[in-house]
């Protein structure tokens, strides 16, 4: 039976678990020049609506270290660009692939890919969840921190898809996040009441609020991202006004804990979501977060794919 990979919910908290733990092995089997073909002769369709450095090379890495085949699909070089349905096109190329990565507008598109495939569908990014991201950082914490459970993490900025993942990915791990946006920039609704509810297991803590210095309070992890994302270029003056106190820079860390961790998805905005001093700081751990991207996401595609 496929598995989809739309939201962090699809998979549980002992599947991250491992993820993590074999994620760690591939990148250490990679970094030893380790044979890691275990998807040979798989085949992964990668169609991307919107623009993207880390998560496409990343999947095309990926796929290429285990031994499988990346296959790009631009929706204006196939047929999609010309009327065919998501249905059609998810029939037709799941006939021809082991898996699909899908980075689109509406989450609602990508539920569409994966109602239609006969083959697993992975969200590589929505305007509502970037759930690849949350685990491959998850990954990062640990590595830094030794443990993710009881985590303390502040993020900064604006409740967009990453702020949202990052919420469901805390609620299902036992983290405390405290998610600091200026009023009506606030996280999904709907995915923090859910989240709350998987805390109440977890013992995770999830608080929602205005103020960033509130937020950053000895905090193991401060995490932030673009104030204006992709679609949302219309915005972008008017967001540079909001958004100006929500920066990561010397006096926000000076809040966090003296090992405090700082955190960027990326691409970054230097000198706006995080001064160029803190983006460079022996405190960031941005580029090896980056790089987990593909060891992360390896370890998802052998549990998808094999």
């Amino acid at each position: 039976m496929k598995r989809d990979f739309l939201t962090i919910h699809d998979i549980t908290a002992k599947e991250l678990e491992s993820l993590l733990v074999r994620a760690r092995e591939l990148k250490d089997m990679h970094k030893a020049g380790s044979d890691t073909s275990v998807l040979k002769g798989k085949t992964l369709g990668l169609l991307f609506e919107k623009q993207s450095t880390r998560t496409r090379i990343s999947f095309e890495v990926a796929m290429f270290q285990l031994g499988g085949h990346p296959v790009y699909l631009s929706p204006n070089q196939i047929q999609m660009g010309r009327g065919e349905t998501i249905g059609d096109t998810a029939k037709v190329i799941s006939g021809y692939l082991d898996g699909i990565v899908v980075r689109t507008f509406s989450h609602s598109t990508i539920e569409e890919w994966a109602r239609f495939s006969y083959v697993p569908v992975i969200n590589g990014l929505t305007d509502l969840h970037h759930p690849c991201q949350t685990i491959s950082d998850i990954l990062t914490i640990f590595e830094n921190k030794g443990r993710v459970s009881g985590i303390k993490m502040a993020y900064i900025g604006d409740g967009n898809n990453v702020a949202n993942s990052l919420i469901e990915g805390a609620a299902i791990m036992g983290m405390e996040i405290r998610v600091a946006t200026p009023k009506g920039y606030e996280p999904d609704s709907a995915i923090v009441s859910k989240a709350r509810l998987a805390a109440k297991e977890t013992g995770a803590v999830i608080e929602i609020m205005q103020d960033p210095l509130d937020a950053v309070k000895d905090a193991d992890v401060v995490y932030t991202d673009v104030w204006t994302s992709m679609g949302q270029e219309k915005e972008e003056h008017g967001r540079k006004q909001v958004f100006q106190k929500y920066q990561i820079n010397h006096e926000t860390m000076q809040l966090a804990k003296k090992d405090a961790i700082i955190m960027h998805c990326l691409p970054a905005h230097r000198g706006e979501e995080i001064t160029e001093e803190m983006m460079e700081s022996p405190q960031s751990v941005i580029f090896d977060q980056a790089e987990n991207r593909l060891h992360m996401q390896k370890a998802l595609l052998e549990m998808l794919l094999r």
